[in-house]
């Protein structure tokens, strides 16, 4: 396969302030914002990638670490090896980086890679990864976010009945605004949709130290949850790993983990249920098929988190069409797609034909690499930064 040399790196910041703002756990949401990676190549195939700007963290950070750190090591360089890439940012960054904004960085320039190779070659990156195990994938609406902090329970409820109303059969509810709450909350979700075929999962972004967790985690027993996500704070392995002891729910992490490395140490303390890497920050497909290795080994499922732009949820669909089934039956459990249903404008409007649900599932794409076409329009409306490298 001969070499195509990358000849530029366009780093974009976009920003859109939300007309309401929204509440996780950990904060409020005033905006949707994303740092995108354009990658050029000598034969004209472009590749996208994102860099998930975690939480609250601004984009500027990861791009400052695209423009600054890893451009350097990239012009002039073959895009069709991204494992040689990957480790050479790696090793350059692994002083100042591992985690955060740098790993973010190098996430978006190994999705734009693989973006290049499956467009070079005319396949979609799952076929790159090892083949599609699927050709499609069950949504999970992503959502019950706060517009006043606590004593929503009714409007949450109502929340829950749009979604079912609009096909979704699983959501994933955001909790951790204190425990009694949460459970007022979930009492009256599972009241207003009163139908077991509707699968929930909770979602507390770390709100709690072991003890609430725990207390949580057992009041919400009865619910038959698919799964606890982030229930302590991810520094706290072995919290992960006493309540995975304590509770009868699986537990869920990973989107605030980066790396093989980083996913090693969760595996080893036996600390997951569930492996939860973003694309667009655990290292781009490159980490993420060497988590997915790892869980496999480990019989850990895979579930990435995903709630980045079109370009992330791309990402994502590619690699759940490559993720084996972790426990195999006839009837085995199978992953599932995060879609976010909050405000943004960098979902539908960033690409050319945004993903739509059929008799509730959401197809993966099958054309060459991420299989999008972007939409530049919506990025020259909202950039707020914009940096171009070129080989000289």
């Amino acid at each position: 396969m001969t070499a195509l040399t990358i000849t530029a790196v366009e780093v974009f910041v976009v920003k859109a302030p939300l007309d309401t703002p929204f509440a996780f756990s950990q904060g409020w949401v005033h905006q949707r914002a994303a740092t995108l990676v354009r990658i050029s190549t000598e034969s004209g195939i472009q590749g996208w990638g994102e860099a998930f700007a975690q939480g609250l963290e601004p984009p500027e950070i990861a791009a400052a670490a695209l423009s600054h750190a890893l451009v350097p090591r990239l012009l002039g360089q073959d895009a069709l090896s991204p494992g040689v890439l990957w480790q050479s940012m790696y090793n350059q960054t692994r002083d100042h980086g591992r985690k955060g904004s740098v790993m973010s960085a190098i996430s978006a320039v190994d999705i734009a890679l693989w973006d290049i190779c499956g467009k070079h070659l005319g396949v979609p990156i799952s076929t790159l990864l090892g083949g599609a195990h699927r050709q499609s994938v069950q949504p999970y609406a992503t959502g019950f976010y706060r517009l006043v902090g606590q004593g929503e329970s009714q409007r949450l409820a109502e929340e829950s009945v749009a979604h079912k109303e609009a096909g979704f059969t699983a959501m994933k509810v955001k909790l951790g605004f204190g425990v009694r709450d949460d459970i007022a909350v979930m009492e009256s979700i599972a009241a207003a949709l009163n139908d077991p075929a509707v699968e929930l999962m909770v979602d507390t972004n770390h709100a709690y130290g072991r003890r609430d967790a725990i207390r949580l985690g057992h009041a919400l027993a009865g619910h038959d949850l698919r799964w606890y996500e982030e229930p302590v704070v991810p520094e706290d392995v072995e919290g992960y790993a006493q309540l995975r002891k304590t509770l009868n729910v699986p537990i869920a992490g990973g989107e605030n983990e980066h790396s093989g490395y980083g996913f090693n140490t969760l595996f080893r303390a036996d600390a997951l249920d569930i492996a939860q890497p973003d694309l667009g920050s655990c290292g781009g497909f490159t980490a993420a098929k060497d988590i997915l290795g790892m869980a496999q080994a480990n019989g850990v499922m895979v579930n990435p988190h995903v709630w980045g732009t079109a370009i992330a949820q791309a990402a994502s669909l590619q690699f759940i069409a490559s993720i084996p089934i972790a426990h195999h039956s006839l009837f085995a459990a199978e992953p599932i797609l995060e879609y976010d249903v909050s405000s943004h404008p960098f979902r539908r409007e960033l690409i050319a034909e945004p993903w739509q649900m059929h008799d509730g599932r959401v197809a993966i794409p099958s054309r060459p690499g991420l299989g999008i076409e972007i939409n530049m329009e919506t990025i020259e409306q909202y950039q707020t930064q914009t940096q171009r490298h070129v080989l000289s």
